[in-house]
């Protein structure tokens, strides 16, 4: 399992992603699942992968080197756009499933993978795209600015109840790791080392990149304290008032 999650605000954008895949409780292994394409000055893309790893790894191959069919394809260096950069990771995951879908289903095996892909080009705009296993795509909006694939479900609270257009970068990035503990504290899959990348909107290079390892002493500052919080904060919620009837 995975989770990966992308958020988007005025002054940028927050990836971040688990680095645990696993075969069975007996194959874990740690791959990075945040890949970075970047041209000082001129670009900057990231994408997050989830799903079957040779599919996800398959996929990243044809978006750095092209497709092997295509001795002109474009790669995520040389699109024009960040719709380009999404539009061209659904054409390799469709191009995958065109190829390979056949041996998968031989094998009782799903063909899973999606993608998230962000950033921006030099003369356009920062924009923020989730790419689906059938090669469809949506983008993030103001209402709507955050993306994650994988094990979403324990992470999304915090996301909803603090992430804002004006939220600064370094607040988004405190929320991406509250998010990524809670996720980590209630699914064995998902685990550290997390990646992390902050993007600066305009900047068109990468403002910071952490490999956050468990025995982070600021991670575990936030889990620590996020956790003491919530305990004290149930402890001042009011009692119900049918309490009387069941003590």
């Amino acid at each position: 399992m995975t989770y990966c999650l992308a958020m988007m605000m005025d002054a940028g954008l927050v990836f971040a992603a688990d680095s645990r895949t696993n075969a069975g409780m007996d194959s874990v292994s740690t791959f990075r699942k945040l890949h970075v394409f970047e041209t000082p000055g001129e670009r900057l893309l990231v994408v997050l992968s989830a799903g079957n790893l040779a599919i996800t790894q398959a996929v990243m191959a044809m978006l750095s080197e092209g497709a092997p069919d295509d001795r002109d394809a474009k790669t995520l260096l040389t699109v024009e756009t960040v719709y380009d950069a999404a539009r061209l990771t659904g054409d390799a995951l469709r191009r995958l499933h065109d190829r390979d879908s056949k041996y998968f289903s031989a094998h009782d095996i799903g063909f899973n993978a999606s993608f998230i892909v962000g950033g921006q080009i030099k003369g356009g705009r920062m924009r923020l795209f989730q790419v689906y296993a059938a090669g469809n795509f949506i983008e993030a909006t103001p209402e709507t600015a955050y993306f994650q694939i994988g094990e979403t479900k324990y992470g999304k609270p915090i996301i909803e109840r603090v992430l804002t257009p004006k939220l600064d970068l370094l607040s988004a990035a405190k929320c991406a790791l509250v998010s990524l503990d809670s996720t980590i504290r209630s699914n064995v899959s998902v685990a550290p080392p997390i990646d992390l990348l902050v993007y600066k909107r305009d900047s068109l290079a990468v403002s910071t990149r952490q490999w956050v390892k468990d025995d982070d002493p600021y991670f575990n500052a936030v889990r620590g304290k996020w956790g003491a919080g919530l305990r004290t904060l149930f402890d001042t919620l009011p009692q119900p008032q049918w309490a009387v009837e069941v003590e």
